[in-house]
């Protein structure tokens, strides 16, 4: 069954959107430049990561982040993973490591404050995300062969629009495992309305700034 909604929600809701991000970037923005020229002298690669993600409906968006990872990442967790069972398990449950080896010396610093997430606020005037919504969730969590939790809860999550911060951002993070995660996404179907985001909002704020969860 479809979820009521406010008919002035919507509205609202992409209105706080461009007004939040507009000034966000404006008020930051000497932070984006600081940021970038940190990841240069850090280490070899591009500025930014750009990475597909899914969308309202199961479209297909594209997302951009502070580079937080070596050029040759995925080749150092893969060989992680095969010489570290607990590290394997790590990954199984939380689809994250507590010490990644992908990540650079000022990624791991980027990733523990949120920084790294300060490119999304464009995606946001973009269309392609809102300030709150279910994190946007990898394309393979969707279409692999394996059984995902994501799977599950697909035709809640995905009937929203992804946003920068929800659920899970403010009820434990990266402590959460993936499967506990995608349920608290799922939740934001039933809840969203504009004075809900802003809970959402206000509530991630300190989160941020104590970095609770944040790996």
């Amino acid at each position: 069954m479809k979820k009521k909604t406010n008919s002035f929600y919507p509205f609202f809701k992409r209105l706080f959107d461009i007004l939040f991000s507009l000034s966000f970037i404006v008020i930051f923005s000497p932070i984006y430049i600081a940021i970038a020229l940190l990841i240069k002298l850090d280490s070899k690669g591009p500025i930014f990561y750009i990475g597909k993600r899914l969308g309202k409906n199961g479209s297909h968006i594209t997302i951009y982040k502070f580079r937080t990872m070596y050029v040759d990442a995925e080749k150092r967790l893969e060989e992680m993973l095969k010489n570290n069972p607990i590290m394997e398990e790590e990954w199984n449950v939380y689809q994250k490591l507590q010490e990644d080896p992908r990540c650079t010396s000022i990624g791991k610093f980027l990733r523990k404050t949120s920084l790294d997430e300060f490119p999304q606020f464009f995606n946001v005037l973009k269309g392609d995300l809102s300030v709150v919504g279910p994190r946007p969730h990898y394309i393979y969590e969707l279409e692999g062969k394996e059984k995902s939790p994501l799977k599950k809860y697909a035709h809640l999550i995905l009937s929203v629009k992804p946003g920068i911060t929800g659920l899970w951002q403010i009820s434990g993070r990266s402590h959460l495992s993936y499967e506990d995660r995608v349920e608290l996404d799922s939740l934001y179907y039933k809840k969203q309305s504009f004075f809900y985001d802003l809970y959402v909002v206000l509530k991630t704020i300190p989160m941020v700034l104590a970095s609770r969860g944040a790996v």
